[in-house]
């Protein structure tokens, strides 16, 4: 342990700063650098730890307790063409006028909807109503494998059969 009048010579003498590194310890400890240098690093690794961060996007498709089966089917491909694009999907349904007073036909949509997406994503948020819509949040699935698998690249596509003309 040295006093801090001490520290400060040696320092001086390194031509170099004398940095307080933790101050919270007993005693404090400091340590003798070039606070500029240690500066430029720490910004660097900050810089460098942003980089490697991925943004997760959340995308949101919306229905209404009436929608048609049909345009239903539409943005569940949407869905899970974003899931499978590591997305996180937000399905929200939301009722107007007396819609509210049913709410058990939204919920069962967003089940089927989960259903369908089961292969490809998970429930992360279960659905709830905040004000006047119903929503639950899906994230991608752990293990999901695009196209093709490595049993079927092996295999060759199959060729249609030749059907013979009957001869005359």
């Amino acid at each position: 342990m040295i006093n801090t009048r001490e520290a400060l010579r040696m320092a001086h003498e390194a031509d170099l700063d004398l940095v307080e590194v933790a101050p919270n310890s007993s005693p404090p400890v400091c340590r003798i650098m070039d606070f500029g240098k240690f500066l430029y690093e720490r910004e660097k690794k900050d810089r460098e730890a942003r980089k490697a961060q991925t943004k997760v996007e959340v995308k949101e498709i919306r229905l209404r307790p009436k929608t048609t089966d049909h345009h239903r089917d539409f943005k569940v491909d949407d869905a899970r063409r974003w899931l499978e694009h590591n997305m996180k999907v937000r399905v929200t349904i939301r009722f107007r006028g007396r819609e509210i007073t049913y709410p058990e036909i939204a919920l069962e949509d967003l089940r089927e909807i989960a259903h369908e997406l089961s292969d490809v994503g998970t429930v992360e948020q279960a659905p709830a109503i905040e004000g006047r819509a119903m929503s639950m949040m899906l994230v991608p699935a752990k293990g999901i494998v695009k196209k093709k698998t490595v049993e079927n690249a092996d295999e060759k596509p199959e060729q249609p059969e030749k059907i013979e003309q009957p001869q005359e």
